[in-house]
């Protein structure tokens, strides 16, 4: 059985975005690993490991000691919302704070790109007039992701983005996040218990441990981007 390992470091030579360093917090760690810029990394591990609460202290949302470097500048020197902004995380059960869909989406992320993600996952434009109370649980975790893309942010990190969704919009949620990838050069740290999923969309995958991480192999499946 492979052992965790301390440290995943960058290959020499490849730009780096996000910096994860000696990272510990609830007696987890410590992890060290790396995203490079337009790469999607998966994380597995079992139940209760810690993989939620890692992008948690990423953002900075629980205690935590290490490091954590954004285009090798520290999540330290910047304000806490603007550091969430550029790196965000969209949780598998999202928070909502008005009673009104389009409430939440501020009119500078502006009307045509909304409309065009809220498409791309299956949303027609009354979606925006709907009470949140009568939204099912998957309609909100897709909601929740266009909410986190309309902030642009250089580094998304999903937490089970797809757990309620059925095959044909897990489908589109996918291609959505990846192309918003490809087209921003940005990175995903994606959480996930579906296997066959990270084959789908991660480049690496690595495997939490209560010590450290196991990188596992990847055979892409590519999923099928629209341009």
């Amino acid at each position: 059985m492979a052992q965790p390992s301390l440290s995943i470091f960058p290959p020499q030579n490849k730009s780096c975005r996000l910096c994860v360093e000696d990272l510990r917090f609830l007696a987890c760690g410590p992890y060290t690993f790396f995203l490079q810029k337009g790469e999607c990394l998966g994380l597995s591990g079992k139940s209760g490991i810690g993989k939620t609460q890692m992008l948690r202290a990423i953002t900075d949302l629980i205690p935590h000691t290490g490091k954590v470097l954004l285009d090798g500048v520290s999540s330290t020197a910047f304000p806490a919302p603007l550091w969430r902004s550029m790196v965000t995380m969209v949780p598998a059960e999202s928070f909502w704070w008005y009673d009104i869909v389009g409430d939440h989406f501020s009119a500078e992320f502006g009307a045509d790109s909304l409309q065009d993600k809220l498409a791309a996952v299956g949303f027609k434009e009354d979606v925006l007039n709907w009470q949140i109370s009568r939204l099912s649980t998957g309609e909100k975790q897709r909601l929740a992701l266009i909410r986190g893309l309309c902030n642009t942010p250089s580094v998304l990190l999903l937490d089970e983005p797809c757990s309620a969704l059925d095959g044909y919009h897990t489908t589109l949620t996918e291609g959505l996040i990846l192309n918003y990838l490809q087209h921003n050069n940005a990175s995903v740290l994606w959480v996930s218990h579906d296997h066959e999923q990270l084959q789908r969309v991660a480049d690496r995958e690595l495997c939490v441990e209560k010590t450290g991480l196991i990188e596992k192999t990847v055979e892409r499946r590519p999923v099928s981007v629209e341009e």
